[in-house]
């Protein structure tokens, strides 16, 4: 007996592994889409565990797990779902989620991290359902209605502003949000802000080059990592990924206009209209998971105005007299010679009083030559004795629009949106080498867009207008041509257990100007009336290198990331030809030297230079700067329980231009309950000025509360800054901590995550005021000549600021019987950004007084209100069958009026915004979708007179919510073969 025991043990052992055997079976099963379509990728976990594995290309996969265990399901853009185990098979139907659902996402280098597991807050857009139910076709719009803080609006009369649109995070600026597509850093735009809207000063990223048809989800992460990422990543991150679907045709048409009240110079109707046509289609390669993905798209849209009719002086008697002489066939140009008989005979002719003068200079003498009263001559008035009494206007305007056969609203503006027609073509492409899973991976894009805008119009009483050429003045137009260049190649694989992964990304953005419809005054009658102004160029080249592992045998899991970057960047100032930038004398000399005198006109007031609305580059702006800088990071992020996260990044720069940094971030998160998650983070990072923003000159004309002055932009290197005590740029940095929750209520199928944020940023850079020099033949004096300009502005690290806000984001989703499905989302932004402490100015400013210019208050206001700082977003999606309704509606908080002149810094109310469209799907194949942007033609509060610029601008164009278009309708036809 004592010998047959441990035989026994030993027998009942056996069985004991043998059982456990048996409950640790292989489950295998298919996870397919709401469309029965395999999706590879997903996420199989055992809940509890780290166990986990992806379905394979087929949708297919197999894991080891015990009846009773529980399988959780996770996949981009799709609803979570945990399956019991009961068998040896478990087959799952994804159901395809709205935005901010829980995803794997940016933000952590973890791969297996969600959105509600991260200690920072992410929001997951899936662009494919926004883009079949919502209005919205471009990539800035979109998240303009979708993405909580993130805002971004079409600007007008704003040079090249008015082709790309900036975009702000957080309520901070263009240029401090980092992007990057399928995790890869994302070149910049070539142009700079420096005319009058909100981000003026900063360089932001094209979003709009990429179509959206490309993109399979958006990841925005909304705290800061630039101790993860490197620079521009201060307000946050976002993250494009590109679509990998194969086998599957998606092709959409959507066509639109604005149908507003305010419509056709606000006569009411159609205008604005719209097309966009998008193709993806994707071909598997090999049998290992690899794809190529192809998008192509065409859009246009037709520029449309919101301006009613101009209200101002247009003709003054000196024009009369043009009238009359152009009547008799004469030569106009002969009027403006010191031979006063032919001004004197046409006078006559006119009925007009020269008062017996026999010069201009007497007769502009007699009318009070200063000529100041809005560009219209003057008369004297004389009592019954013949005694001069005093002078007055002459508002000779209503008659010459009487018999020129004009009306007032002949001489609008475009104040609206801009025309642009283009087309992008983006490869997405991924080719597995092994069973391991290396493979070799490329992206690629390229963009061409063509724009087309106008300025102010120039009037025909104004010098700026040389009339022999343009009677009636004219309307100088801005067109542009915006092509932009990228490509990554990348492989990635395993290496003793590391994943590597090593990657090279080019891109490359140009924006050249042509300007029609225009006149260089100075150059009068030799004048060509199209100019080749140049432009820019901006070229960045990033070589990555990124390891990691997750070990998870080691605490609850520990994951490991570090890496290498290079990168190399290059801008470059275009010059353009000479008529377009140079200014003349009076004989048709081109203006070298001080002591030259620029032509005049008739009243001897200086023509002005260069081509109207936009004065193009000269050989003295062109330029071609380069940097470089490398950087190493390293990062940690370890489940120390199963409640308990924390991560480290550390980030160290060094730029060939200015120097190094290095950044920190610490974030943790607590895993209150089995639903509830409290997480926080703390960090600090920078932004290093753009190379447009330390190399940038020009000069540009820049209306002032409709006054016209030349600005030169000079370097902070040149002359002209050392004069006034302006230091060279240096990066800011910031320092930024975030605290926030995440709760599941799964019987709800509710999601809620709220995160409050703080920024403090030091030594911001900002585009400064408008320094004027003396007028005592100065050497800035002599400095603003030689550009052309009439004043000066600067780049500069000239403000400390704070920002701080509240993100909310409520997700929720319920069956209506058997066929029918709710999915809704409500999310809100509360922010306020603010200047703190004073303003650094130099001892040079503050002595002479120029402090209010270096910091003036209307770049107080772009800074701090002129986008809104409250949005609330309440999106509804409802499906019973073949059909849909998307409903949705977006609170848009109040903003203030950009202007110098405090007593007319108006504040626009908030607004309401509402969404609606209806989808019909005829057939698996095919949708029908027709809709509404702005449902009930909302427009913002109309300006206040001091603000109108005599019936320009009766919306604000400086300060936007969003936009001036009023009612968008819409259609949509989707066609997709799989």
């Amino acid at each position: 007996m004592i010998k047959l025991l441990p035989i026994k043990w030993i027998m009942f052992l056996m069985l004991f592994v043998a059982s456990g055997e048996l409950l640790a079976q292989e489950v295998s099963g298919t996870v397919i889409d709401d469309s029965s379509q395999p999706l590879p990728g997903v996420s199989v976990v055992v809940k509890g565990t780290t166990s986990g594995t992806i379905t394979d290309f087929d949708g297919n996969f197999s894991i080891s797990a015990n009846n009773g265990d529980v399988l959780v399901f996770s996949y981009v853009g799709f609803e979570t779902q945990e399956i019991v185990v009961d068998g040896n098979t478990v087959n799952v139907t994804m159901q395809s989620g709205v935005a901010l659902a829980e995803v794997v996402l940016v933000g952590s280098r973890n791969p297996s991290r969600t959105a509600v597991d991260t200690p920072v807050p992410v929001d997951v857009i899936n662009i494919s359902e926004l883009t079949s139910q919502g209005p919205q076709v471009n990539l800035n719009q979109i998240l303009n209605f979708v993405a909580p803080s993130f805002t971004s609006n079409t600007q007008t009369i704003s040079d090249g502003t008015d082709h790309i649109d900036p975009a702000s995070l957080r309520g901070l600026g263009p240029d401090q949000v980092l992007v990057l597509i399928n995790g890869k850093r994302r070149h910049n735009s070539s142009l700079v802000n420096v005319n009058g809207t909100f981000g003026r000063g900063s360089v932001g990223t094209d979003l709009n080059a990429i179509p959206s048809g490309a993109i399979k989800r958006l990841e925005v992460l909304r705290d800061g990592a630039a101790a993860q990422y490197g620079s521009d990543a201060i307000a946050g991150v976002i993250n494009i990924v590109l679509n990998d679907n194969v086998n599957e045709l998606t092709f959409n048409v959507t066509t639109g206009a604005f149908f507003s009240e305010n419509a056709n110079e606000q006569t009411g109707g159609v205008d604005g209209e719209t097309v966009n046509v998008s193709v993806n289609y994707g071909l598997p390669i090999g049998d290992n998971g690899g794809y190529i993905n192809f998008t192509g798209d065409f859009d246009f849209r037709e520029h449309y105005s919101r301006m009613k009719e101009w209200e101002g002086t247009i003709f003054n008697l000196y024009n009369t007299i043009e009238r009359f002489a152009e009547n008799d066939d004469y030569d106009l140009s002969k009027l403006l010679d010191d031979d006063f008989d032919d001004v004197e005979k046409y006078a006559i002719a006119a009925g007009i009083n020269v008062n017996g003068a026999t010069s201009k200079e007497d007769w502009i003498g007699i009318n009070d030559g200063a000529n100041s009263v809005a560009g219209v001559l003057t008369e004297l008035t004389i009592n019954s004795d013949g005694e001069v009494t005093g002078v007055r206007p002459i508002d000779n305007t209503a008659v010459e629009l009487a018999s020129r056969g004009l009306v007032r609203s002949d001489f609008n503006m475009r104040v609206g949106q801009s025309e642009l027609r283009g087309g992008r073509f983006f490869g997405n492409m991924s080719i597995p080498l092994d069973d391991s899973g290396t493979e070799i991976y490329s992206f690629a894009g390229v963009s061409s867009r063509k724009g087309n805008s106008a300025g102010f119009y120039r009037l025909p009483n104004q010098s700026r207008t040389y009339t022999p050429a343009y009677m009636n003045g004219f309307l100088p137009e801005i067109n542009s041509t915006i092509t932009d260049k990228s490509l990554a190649v990348g492989i990635k694989g395993m290496v003793n257990g590391w994943h590597v992964d090593l990657s090279n990304t080019w891109g490359k953005n140009a924006f050249l100007y042509t300007i029609g419809n225009t006149f260089n005054a100075s150059l009068q009658k030799a004048s060509p009336t199209f100019f080749d102004a140049g432009g820019f160029n901006f070229m960045q080249n990033t070589v990555n290198l990124d390891i990691n592992q997750f070990f998870d045998d080691t605490l609850s899991g520990i994951n490991i990331a570090f890496g290498a970057e290079y990168r190399l960047e290059n801008y470059e100032i275009v010059a353009g030809e000479e008529a377009s930038y140079g200014q003349y004398t009076q004989e048709g000399e081109l203006i070298t030297l001080p002591t030259q005198s620029p032509a005049v006109d008739f009243f001897e007031r200086t023509r002005p230079g260069g081509s109207q609305v936009f004065p193009g580059f000269s050989p003295a702006n062109e330029l071609s700067r380069g940097r470089n800088s490398i950087a190493a990071y390293f990062d940690l992020e370890a489940d120390f329980s199963e409640t308990f996260l924390a991560s480290f990044a550390t980030r160290f720069e060094d730029y060939s231009d200015f120097g190094s940094t290095i950044n920190f971030k610490l974030a943790t998160r607590i895993k209150a309950s089995e639903n509830v998650n409290i997480r926080a983070a703390l960090n600090t990072g920078f932004r290093a000025p753009s190379l447009h923003q330390l190399n940038f000159n020009s000069t540009s004309t820049i209306f002032q509360d409709g006054i016209p002055v030349e600005v030169g932009t000079f370097s902070n290197d040149s002359r002209a800054a050392k004069l006034l005590g302006i230091p060279q740029l240096k990066e800011e940095t910031s320092q930024s901590i975030s605290l926030g929750f995440t709760a599941k209520m799964p019987e709800a199928n509710l999601t809620v995550t709220v995160d409050g944020y703080f920024v403090a940023i030091d030594d911001r850079v900002v585009y400064t005021g408008q320094f004027r020099g003396p007028g005592t033949g100065s050497e800035l004096d002599n400095l603003l000549s030689q550009a052309n300009a009439s004043a000066a502005s600067f780049f500069a690290n000239a403000i400390d600021t704070e920002s701080k806000g509240l993100d909310i984001v409520l997700t929720h989703k319920t069956n209506i019987g058997t066929n029918s499905q709710l999915k809704s989302d409500l999310s809100g932004t509360f922010s306020k950004t603010k200047r703190v402490g004073d303003i650094k100015a130099s001892r040079v400013l503050e002595d002479a007084g120029l402090v209010g210019t270096y910091f003036p208050e209307d770049s107080r206001i772009y800074l701090e209100e002129a986008v809104p700082r409250t949005k609330v977003n309440l999106t509804n999606s409802f499906t019973s069958g073949n059909f849909n309704v998307f409903l949705r509606n977006v609170w848009f908080g109040e903003v203030s009026e950009a202007t110098t002149n405090v007593d007319n810094q108006q504040v626009y109310g908030s607004k309401l915004v509402t969404d609606l469209s209806f989808g019909y799907k005829a057939s698996e194949s095919l949708t029908f979708t027709i809709g509404a942007n702005n449902l009930f033609d909302v427009f913002p509060d109309r300006t206040i007179e001091a603000n109108r610029s005599s019936g320009r601008f009766d919306w604000s164009r400086r300060s936007q919510q969003f936009g001036v278009g009023g009612r968008f309708l819409f259609a949509r036809l989707s066609f997709k073969l799989k």
